[in-house]
């Protein structure tokens, strides 16, 4: 379990950056609700930081650890500084990667608070998601058990639910892949319609990417209205207006809506909402986050999922396109060992030893892998922003690969490479890095968006597919049926969310470092109307993660204090 000797009251931590009793709603003395009537309460003053990285490895480059840090840093240096992060999924928390509330001294505390429920906002969208799927298969049942007088008996028209187009599958917030496919009203008559259905992880729900997207209360209702749940016999639409249950939705999530305030290691304040998965979901906190914090900092840091292919990608093409904030500068995580292991020389898996080339100084390796860091640079470059290259140092680090990596970096065009030490050494450990943020900060540069709303869907998906380096773009007969459909409603003018693996620049996760001579292939595409943008799976995407041989729940426990164990 962290220590948590520094740690302040929330209501100290909010009053010192200006946020009084009466907007702030405890959850005890470590967490508090900000409410919403602060947002908009005061004008922008400070610059958002977007983080993000390299293609992943199982290695971890550090990428929450730097954003807390860096948080950290600038206040160290005298800046006002909030990091604003997206609340862990419980998935990955029992799943394969532990907890996301960074580490040593960068990290949120405390982090079993934020890692297990924490306010209860993804457990809200999950009630409030399964509630609609509810409600949609007892419409189905109800009209078809009262056929023609299911009108006269109610006073409400017929939908005519298509059972082989019902498109709301039912969440849950743990990884489980017996779910992804099962029988629902198994049995008929009192049980329900029997039919195919399934399960998605809560987070891929497209209530967490409005959450996520949505500007107040009002925006996240008409958002939830404009949900299709289905389609009707006649091929059309019906959406959770129509059904009548997005108002019972949207009370569900009511609170949900309001960030947490928590704070780090040095009692930086951290704005956490939403959720992860930038490989089947946008991959970034809340436009409302964001606002609260540059209402109250000089500088916000927030995180942006997996590599620059995948959330930073999100963030400008969805997530800057409908709310217009705009990052000052792109901060890039990179690891010497993440470097070398994307060299693609290594099938490296979680839990493996270390192959000894990685571990050891090797310059060589690292510059094969350094091509990966290089696409990531002149990707993040794409958009017109400075790019600032934070080295999340490990104590093997030789500074021979060090120096390689700075001047690497540099020659692909970065502004500014610098060393953290967040780990081990919080804030100080991350200054130099938070000056060549600032720096790098200071000129205001215009933001270049790689396709314009009214551009046909299929040039959306060539010029994602061309910023990977594909010789082509594939679309399945199912696919290109979408496609049209999608256009013909006037789903076009939307902005992609490209469901695709984050292991790799491609979507296929086996080709690493930076891949040439492939193709994509787009499976499917769907519309979330509500969220505005339109899913394109790129491979074989789970919606629905499964557990591994050794999950991380193994190791967590409670010990004879009653104190939490084995949760990182």
């Amino acid at each position: 379990m962290a220590s948590q000797p520094a740690l302040k009251p929330i209501s100290d931590i909010a009053l010192r950056y200006g946020i009084s009793s009466e907007h702030l709603i405890p959850y005890g003395n470590d967490a508090a609700k900000v409410d919403l009537s602060l947002l908009n309460s005061r004008p922008v003053k400070g610059k958002l930081i977007l983080v993000s990285s390299i293609t992943p490895t199982p290695l971890g480059e550090g990428k929450t650890v730097t954003t807390i840090g860096l948080s950290q840093g600038l206040n160290a240096i005298g800046h006002d500084a909030i990091a604003c992060i997206r609340q862990p999924s419980l998935g990955p928390v029992f799943g394969v990667k532990g907890g996301a509330a960074g580490g040593g001294k960068a990290q949120v505390l405390p982090m079993e608070k934020l890692n297990l429920h924490l306010t209860g906002d993804i457990h809200a969208i999950t009630a409030a998601h399964n509630l609609a799927a509810a409600a949609l298969d007892a419409r189905l049942y109800h009209e078809q058990r009262l056929g023609d007088a299911f009108t006269e008996q109610t006073g409400l028209p017929r939908l005519n639910i298509d059972v082989e187009h019902i498109l709301w599958k039912r969440v849950v917030d743990h990884n489980d892949r017996a779910l992804r496919h099962i029988e629902v009203g198994v049995g008929g008559g009192v049980n329900g319609v029997e039919r195919q259905d399934g399960y998605d992880i809560t987070a891929a729900s497209e209530l967490m990417a409005i959450l996520a997207l949505s500007e107040n209360l009002k925006d996240m209702r008409q958002r939830i209205g404009r949900i299709i749940l289905a389609l009707d016999t006649q091929g059309q639409p019906i959406t959770a207006e129509k059904l009548e249950v997005a108002g019972a939705m949207t009370v569900l999530m009511k609170d949900a809506i309001q960030p947490t305030l928590m704070q780090t290691s040095e009692n930086t304040p951290v704005l956490i909402h939403a959720g992860p998965f930038a490989n089947i979901a946008h991959g970034n906190s809340s436009v409302i986050a964001d606002r609260i914090a540059l209402q109250l900092a000089d500088y916000v840091v927030t995180e942006a999922g997996f590599g620059s292919d995948m959330g930073m990608e999100k963030f400008f093409n969805i997530k800057y396109r409908q709310s217009g904030i705009k990052p000052s500068c792109v901060v890039l995580v990179a690891t010497l060992r993440s470097l070398k292991a994307n060299s693609g020389k290594f099938n490296i898996k979680p839990g493996q030893s270390l192959p000894p080339e990685i571990a050891e100084s090797n310059v060589e390796l690292l510059a094969q892998g350094c091509q990966n860091l290089g696409w990531h640079i002149n990707n993040a470059k794409r958009y017109g922003l400075p790019v600032v290259i934070a080295i999340n140092k490990f104590p093997t680090d030789s500074e021979q690969e060090l120096d390689y990596l700075r001047e690497f970096a540099l020659s692909c065009g970065a502004v500014g490479v610098e060393v953290s030490r967040a780990f081990a050494e919080g804030g100080q450990g991350t200054a130099e890095l938070a000056k060549a943020v600032v720096a790098a900060s200071q000129n205001e540069a215009k933001v270049n968006l790689l396709y314009q709303d009214e551009v046909p869907l299929r040039s959306k998906l060539q010029t994602l597919v061309d910023t990977y380096g594909a010789d082509s773009l594939i679309l399945t007969e199912q696919a290109e049926a979408q496609l049209a459909a999608l256009e013909k409603q006037d789903f076009g003018r939307l902005p992609l969310c490209i469901a695709k693996t984050p292991l790799s620049i491609s979507a296929d996760p086996s080709l690493k470092n930076v891949p040439q001579g492939f193709s994509v292939t787009i499976s499917s595409l769907k519309v979330s109307a509500g969220a505005g943008f339109i899913r394109a799976y790129a491979g074989n995407i789970m919606t629905m993660p499964g557990l591994g041989t050794l999950p991380a729940y193994r190791n967590i426990d409670l010990d004879d204090n009653g104190e939490i164990v084995g949760l990182s």
